[in-house]
């Protein structure tokens, strides 16, 4: 792309469009994350997925942005930030066409693996490249902007589920029971779901061509005429000047610091290796709060909670709006009240969030009962069939709806059935034709209350809490300290590496959502979480630097005794 003297050259205009870019990365990283919670309500019905495929899908975005996110930044350090831009973009459209037309397990692994590669360029790189072509005034509000925007792609993804169910439910409702029907409108739904994000895709691939490479990038690869000029297309002429200079000063000194060491500068010194540190806990304590796993099952949640399909999309839609209003508080807030207070703050109010919905939760999960038993005598052959009534006769007199939970299997694979005394159609459980001559094992199968609605209200609001606790805080300075904290010298590998660490510890606890409520109850899993966010509140309190209104060079060297 050729840079003449057009609008889109002039820093006004040009940053007004990084940022709308940056945005619609932003919105497609929230779409990756927020998709699959309205998907699975229909996806496991109409696809053969034992209970481990079904987490697996929806850890297979962030295990794809684990892989990616440890490569980012070598490549974007050997091809530039422009090109990963522009390749993160392809990766989202293509895996958007596996998915839609998967009919099993591994097309739909692919998919979402290719979706979560995506995802992980994403996080890697347009923080780096807002990082390196923004102001330092304007810093905070550039990576605010990405997160909001990922917020707001959550809530897109939310609305897109929430208008597909209705339209489903309603599809359902006039099959009159016929199963093909029933079928092909649960089909229809989370097919329509991955294919209506196509379009912010495309268009992110497309803007990505008319950026230009990060100044700092062609500045540390020698080409410092593009360098200025990348510079003066963000920024004022004096402003471009003031950063060249800082950036010439700075190469000067670690040049000098080398010889006067005899070497290159060990990468062990204090001032790589503190703020890579404490880059790389906020990064892993930030996902041990629950907030992927949250967001990707958050109507999953709710029902289990006592609330209807359809109130659990409403009050799955209303805790993402509210993430969504919470990040332009805390882009508003960002660059005034600084990086150290909005975290403190935030992970205190998300440790009193997700202990509150424990306490609920375990107030009716600790009553649950097992009739495995029970239910091996009413096992024919290697097929069980059970209706609402049989529920209702296990039930304890006066016990209200109860809801059973069976885990599965048939030789390998769990698999997690549920069935509420209140349900009109049967349960029918039986297996695929690959195993049609395998026993069926039974693991457990919990008798529990359905708590009252107003229960699932309540757990709700706790999230709710949650939510806008993670949005005003963690939400927007993660992708600040992400970037601010990290050297120079190290910043590429060092977002990578520490985006590992955050997209690792997101698929395993992604991974093992499904199966440890199964066994052990949703109450255990909030209450890992609020252990987790405790730390995390310590390491914001104790450890973590005010690095508002500082320039990128100027924080390097707050960890530099030397230049301190």
């Amino acid at each position: 792309m050729t840079e003449g003297k057009s609008a889109l050259s002039t820093p006004a205009f040009y940053s007004k469009f990084l940022l709308c870019i940056a945005g619609l990365g932003g919105l497609l990283y929230g779409i990756d994350v927020g998709i699959s919670s309205a998907a699975l309500l229909y996806l496991s019905k109409t696809v053969d997925l034992t209970v481990s495929q079904t987490s697996i899908i929806v850890a297979a975005v962030f295990g794809g942005s684990t892989i990616s996110s440890l490569i980012a930044g070598f490549f974007a350090d050997w091809v530039g930030r422009k090109k990963m831009v522009i390749i993160s973009g392809l990766l989202f459209v293509l895996s958007v066409a596996i998915i839609v037309s998967s009919h099993g397990f591994a097309t739909l692994l692919i998919g979402r693996l290719l979706q979560g590669l995506s995802g992980g360029v994403i996080a890697v790189v347009v923080p780096l490249y807002l990082a390196e072509c923004l102001s330092a005034g304007s810093r905070g509000k550039g990576s605010g902007i990405f997160q909001f925007m990922l917020t707001f792609g959550i809530v897109a993804a939310s609305l897109t589920g929430l208008y597909y169910i209705h339209q489903a439910e309603a599809a359902i409702a006039l099959a009159g029971g016929n199963a093909a029907l029933i079928r092909a409108a649960q089909d229809h739904a989370w097919r329509s779901m991955f294919l209506a994000v196509v379009y912010p895709g495309a268009a992110f691939f497309l803007g990505a061509f008319f950026l230009s490479e990060t100044p700092r990038w062609l500045f540390r690869k020698g080409r410092l005429d593009e360098a200025s000029a990348a510079l003066r297309r963000a920024v004022s002429a004096d402003e471009a000047d003031r950063e060249m200079r800082e950036m010439q000063e700075l190469a000067l000194e670690d040049k000098q610091h080398a010889v006067a060491t005899s070497g290159s500068g060990s990468l062990l010194q204090r001032k790589y290796v503190y703020p890579f540190l404490l880059a790389c806990v906020i990064l892993t304590l930030n996902q041990t709060t629950g907030i992927n796993s949250v967001l990707g099952y958050l109507l999953v949640i709710l029902k289990q909670a006592g609330m209807t399909a359809t109130h659990a999309a409403q009050g799955d839609l209303t805790v993402k709006v509210l993430n969504c209003l919470m990040t332009i508080v805390g882009v508003a807030l960002v660059d005034r009240k600084g990086r150290k207070f909005l975290l403190s703050l935030g992970t205190g109010g998300i440790v009193v969030a997700v202990l509150g919905a424990a306490f609920f939760f375990y107030a009716f999960e600790s009553h649950r009962v097992d009739i495995s038993q029970q239910l091996n005598t009413r096992i024919q052959g290697n097929t069980l069939n059970l209706s609402a009534s049989d529920v209702k006769a296990w039930s304890p007199q006066g016990s209200g709806a109860m809801g059973l939970s069976i885990l599965y299997s048939y030789g390998s694979g769990d698999k997690l059935a549920t069935l509420v005394s209140t349900d009109l159609a049967p349960l029918a459980v039986a297996p695929e034709a690959e195993a049609a001559t395998k026993p069926l094992i039974i693991r457990h199968a919990f008798l529990s209350r359905i708590p009252p609605e107003r229960t699932g209200w309540f757990v709700t609001a706790f999230l709710a809490l949650f939510i806008a606790s993670y949005a005003a805080g963690p939400g927007v300075v993660v992708w600040l300290a992400l970037s601010e904290l990290m050297p120079t010298r190290i910043r590429s590998a060092g977002m990578g590496i520490a985006l590992l660490l955050n997209q690792g510890a997101s698929t395993l606890i992604a991974g093992v959502f499904l199966p440890a409520v199964a066994n052990f109850g949703y109450f255990s899993m909030f209450l890992f979480w609020g252990g987790c966010t405790m730390l995390y509140f310590c390491t914001a309190v104790f450890f973590l630097p005010e690095t508002k209104g500082k320039t990128l060079e100027e924080i390097e060297r707050t960890f530099d005794p030397a230049r301190a």
